[in-house]
C-alpha cells in the first residue's frame, strides 16, 4: 500500500509540474505575440475608404463597422464548442482561448479538454501546431513552410472577429466576382493568400474558402463558415464559426466554435 501511494504521489507531482510548466510556456508565447506588434488604434475607419471596393464588400463594412471605428490593434476571445482529432473520429467537447495581433500578423490559440491540449499559432512569421497529452507529452508538433502558410491562412480567415484588419491596404486587396462574392488577396513577406469570400444580402461574411495544406505536399479546399452575428464592442461579428475540409468524397466538418467573450486592445492574457 505504501509503495502504491508513493507511485501515485509521484505521478501526481509529475502531472502538476507538467501543467505548471505548460502554463508558463503558454504565457511566454502570448507575451511574445503581443510584444512583436504595435498599437494602431490611432487610425479610424471612414466610409470614404470604401470607394471603389466591390459592392458586396462595401455592404459588409457598412454592416459591421461604424464611422469613426478605431482600427483594432489586438484581440482576445474565449470559446467553447466541439472538434475532431481526425475526420473519421467522433466529436469531442473543447474550451479555448485565443489572442491576435494585427499590425504584425499573429495569433496563438489554446484549446483543451480532459485529455489533450492543442496550441495553434503564428508568431514571428512562423506557424506551428502542438498537441500535448495531459500537459506532459507532445504527440504532435507540426512546423515548417506548410504550417507557416496554413496558420497564416487561419489568422486571416478569423479576421472576421476584428474586421478593421480586412480593410484595404498596401498588403490587402479586394476584387469583384459577383453580387455576393469577392476575392480577397493578402500579401505578407513571401506569402500570398487568396480567399473567395461570400457575403449575404445584409452584409455578413458567411463563408471564406481557400486552398490549404491538409497533409504534406497536398492542398485541399478549406472552408470557414461564419454565422450568428452579434454586436460586441460596437462591432458586428460572427459568434459561431465552423471549419470544413471539402474533399472529393464530400464536406467534412472538424471544428465548431462558439464565441463566449471577445475583447479588443487588451494585449494581455485572460
Amino acid at each position: 500500500m505504501i509503495v502504491l501511494l508513493s507511485i501515485l504521489g509521484f505521478l501526481l507531482i509529475v502531472f502538476i509540474t507538467g501543467k505548471i510548466n505548460f502554463s508558463i510556456k503558454f504565457n511566454k508565447q502570448v507575451e511574445e505575440l503581443f510584444a512583436q506588434s504595435k498599437f494602431i488604434s490611432n487610425k479610424t475607419f471612414r466610409y470614404e475608404q470604401l470607394y471603389g471596393l466591390p459592392e458586396p464588400v462595401q455592404r459588409y463594412f457598412k454592416q459591421v463597422l461604424k464611422e469613426g471605428q478605431p482600427y483594432i490593434s489586438y484581440a482576445r476571445l474565449t470559446h467553447d464548442g466541439q472538434f475532431k482529432t481526425g475526420l473519421d473520429k467522433k466529436w469531442a467537447d473543447i474550451k479555448g482561448e485565443q489572442y491576435f495581433s494585427t499590425e504584425k500578423p499573429g495569433y496563438i490559440w489554446k484549446g483543451s479538454n480532459a485529455l489533450v491540449t492543442a496550441r495553434d499559432m503564428y508568431i514571428a512569421d512562423k506557424g506551428r501546431l502542438i498537441v500535448t497529452l495531459l500537459s506532459l507529452v507532445n504527440v504532435v508538433d507540426g512546423q515548417g513552410e506548410e504550417f507557416n502558410e496554413g496558420e497564416f491562412q487561419r489568422w486571416l480567415a478569423e479576421a472576421v472577429w476584428f474586421p478593421t484588419n480586412l480593410l484595404p491596404s498596401e498588403r490587402l486587396q479586394w476584387s469583384a466576382i459577383d453580387t455576393n462574392t469577392a476575392k480577397l488577396i493578402f500579401n505578407y513577406n513571401e506569402l500570398s493568400v487568396t480567399f473567395l469570400v461570400t457575403i449575404n444580402s445584409i452584409g455578413e461574411i458567411t463563408l471564406m474558402q481557400t486552398n490549404r495544406f491538409m497533409e504534406k505536399g497536398k492542398k485541399e479546399v478549406w472552408i470557414g463558415k461564419m454565422s450568428d452575428y452579434k454586436e460586441m464592442k460596437r462591432i458586428l461579428v460572427p459568434t459561431k464559426i465552423e471549419a470544413i475540409w471539402k474533399l472529393e468524397k464530400g464536406e467534412h466538418s472538424y471544428v465548431k466554435f462558439n464565441v463566449k467573450k471577445l475583447e479588443y486592445d487588451k494585449p494581455q492574457q485572460f
